[in-house]
C-alpha cells in the first residue's frame, strides 16, 4: 500500500520535502517554526512499529532537524514529541519554542489561539526551511 498523509496533516501543514524515510512538513500555526516528520511507512502508529534500521533512520532525520532549529531559530528551548491522539498517523512535531510565544511555558497543544499564519509569511518561511534543509543529506524540496 502506498504512503498517504492524514488528511488532517494534508489540511494543517505545507510540504517542505522528504528525507529517505520521512515526509517534513510545516505547521501554518503561527508558532514556531514548527516542523512535523511523518516516516512514510503505511500503518505506522508508534516509532516502535518501525524496523530497525528505520528507527535508526528516524533519529538520525529528527536530530538533524532539531540541529536545524537549535541553529536557526534561536529558541530558547526545543519541544519535539509524538502524540497521535487526534491523528493516528505517527508524526512527530519539532517545535522551536521561546519565551515569548503564546503558549510558554506550557505546551503548545491547548495552549494557543489557532491562528495560522497569513499565505504569504507561510510561504517565506516554507522556502526559508527548503533552503536551510536543502544541504541536509537526503533531503529533497518538494515541488
Amino acid at each position: 500500500m502506498p504512503f498517504e498523509l492524514h488528511p488532517r496533516l494534508d489540511a494543517d501543514t505545507t510540504w517542505l520535502g522528504d528525507f529517505p524515510l520521512c515526509r517534513v512538513l510545516l505547521s501554518k500555526e503561527d508558532i514556531g517554526p514548527w516542523l512535523i516528520l511523518v516516516p512514510k511507512v503505511e500503518g505506522i502508529r508508534e516509532i516502535h512499529h518501525l524496523t530497525k534500521s528505520d528507527q535508526q533512520q528516524f533519529i538520525q532525520e529528527s536530530s538533524l532537524v532539531a540541529e536545524k532549529l537549535e541553529a536557526h531559530s534561536n529558541a530558547d528551548k526545543l519541544n519535539i514529541g509524538a502524540l497521535g491522539n487526534m491523528v493516528p498517523q505517527l508524526h512527530v512535531h519539532h517545535i522551536a519554542r521561546f519565551q515569548t510565544d503564546i503558549a510558554w511555558p506550557g505546551p503548545v497543544w491547548g495552549n494557543t489561539n489557532g491562528v495560522q499564519r497569513h499565505e504569504l509569511a507561510q510561504n517565506e518561511m516554507t522556502e526559508k526551511w527548503r533552503s536551510l534543509l536543502g544541504d541536509a543529506a537526503g533531503f529533497t524540496p518538494a515541488g
